[in-house]
């Protein structure tokens, strides 16, 4: 009955069109004051220890080394990059792009920023190239959302803060899956321009590709910076998004010299704004959270679905239908962290490790930032493109397809998502 209260409350306050963050508050302590006895202390003091989680820490570096990167011509580079080495296929610019976004999503950690960083240079150029204004909002809407998924990832850090999972291991868990997935949109862009008879580059000369290498290499470095100091412990994940963000500044600032010093101080402010705005969700899903397992409400959902049999492929199925529901009306992070203290108790009583776990959720999260009517992509994508939603809706469907494939093999193929943290010896 208490669970039905709450998600009722919740429900009704998000359909008013409240914020998430609000309206996860004003359910807690609508429930607290009038429907429980929790003292409020414990609640004052889960809601300290909830966020005093050393792993949150990376959150705010991550999002200054995204804007860092965003703003200091590293997309460009790692753009002219990726079009040397594949421009010459079917689509060119559009398989480019496909490689850039993974590039950029390995140093920003972010979903809209590897939109924008990279479809606000590449799409301008395609339309110029010749190829129809969908076509490059297909490609850039969808590869962007590898900015959640290819390590560092911001969204895994939320699932680390909800669940107490390893971030090390589920950024290393994200690397294969990342790049099979960048496979799969790619694969789908060049089918569609082969089809379709769209232009190629000229094949670039290795020198070309050596320069193009050299330009972009301090970006590209980054990758190893980040991941090669956590696969050999020189750093933690935590101490690795601080390290990337001091990199980022001086890259851009000192090495690029895109960013002047003058721009710096907006950097930080946008950076401090996008921060606040995402640890606010935090603490009122931390309150959520406490609220629910008080009313042992995610014990008893785990015992209810056990007894009625369902199983593991059951619970896979019907967990990916939530997620990607709720990715019609909520962001990654809210959806994260609301579900993901319910869901994950079910997912270790049925035997689904939890890194794996935690792999299938940020890949429902990908899908859900590119379809309407809240796909966050979809309207940074239209703040690029000058497009409709509705317009860009119909643009994307072949690649939301191909990653609809993809989900339902990374939700069955574990060893997928297992093996390099396995064989690295993170788990």
């Amino acid at each position: 009955m208490s669970a039905a209260i709450i998600f009722i409350l919740l429900l009704v306050l998000m359909l008013t069109g409240m914020p998430i963050s609000i309206s996860l508050g004003l359910t807690v302590l609508t429930f607290l004051f009038t429907m429980t006895e929790v003292p409020i202390e414990s609640v004052a003091l889960k809601l300290f220890t909830g966020i005093e989680k050393f792993e949150i820490m990376a959150i705010p570096f991550f999002i200054l080394a995204g804007n860092f990167l965003t703003h200091g011509g590293v997309a460009r580079r790692m753009i002219n990059f990726a079009t040397s080495m594949v421009g010459h296929w079917h689509g060119g610019l559009g398989l480019g792009g496909v490689v850039a976004c993974a590039l950029f999503a390995a140093v920003s950690g972010s979903s809209p920023a590897t939109v924008v960083a990279i479809g606000a240079i590449l799409l301008p150029a395609m339309v110029k190239q010749g190829f129809p204004n969908k076509f490059g909002a297909g490609v850039i809407t969808t590869s962007g959302a590898l900015g959640i998924l290819i390590p560092p990832s911001i969204v895994m850090v939320m699932y680390s803060v909800s669940t107490n999972t390893s971030v090390g291991a589920l950024f290393m868990a994200g690397v294969v899956p990342g790049i099979l997935l960048a496979a799969f949109l790619g694969f789908t862009t060049w089918n569609r321009a082969r089809k379709f008879g769209y232009p190629r580059l000229p094949k670039a000369t290795w020198a070309q590709r050596a320069k193009a290498f050299k330009d972009s290499a301090w970006g590209l470095f980054l990758i190893v910076v980040v991941m090669g100091g956590i696969y050999t412990g020189i750093f933690t994940p935590t101490e690795a998004a601080a390290m990337s963000a001091v990199y980022a500044f001086f890259v851009a600032v000192f090495v690029y010299k895109d960013l002047g010093m003058k721009d710096v101080p907006k950097v930080l402010l946008n950076s401090a704004n996008m921060s606040a705005m995402l640890l606010y969700i935090i603490t009122n899903a931390v309150l959520f959270s406490f609220l629910l397992t008080h009313e042992n409400i995610p014990q008893e959902m785990a015992d209810f679905m056990i007894g009625t049999g369902v199983g593991m492929i059951g619970f896979l199925i019907m967990a990916n239908i939530l997620m990607l529901i709720a990715g019609n009306f909520m962001e990654p992070s809210s959806i994260v962290l609301i579900l993901a203290p319910i869901l994950f108790p079910i997912a270790i009583k049925l035997g689904i490790d939890p890194v794996h776990f935690g792999i299938i959720m940020v890949v429902n999260m990908e899908v859900g930032m590119c379809h309407p009517p809240v796909g966050l992509n979809l309207y940074v994508a239209s703040g690029i493109t000058k497009m409709g939603i509705t317009e860009l809706t119909v643009a994307v469907w072949p690649w939301l397809l191909s990653m609809l494939v993809f989900l339902v093999l990374v939700t069955y193929w574990p060893a997928m998502s297992l093996w390099l943290p396995r064989t690295l010896g993170m788990m």
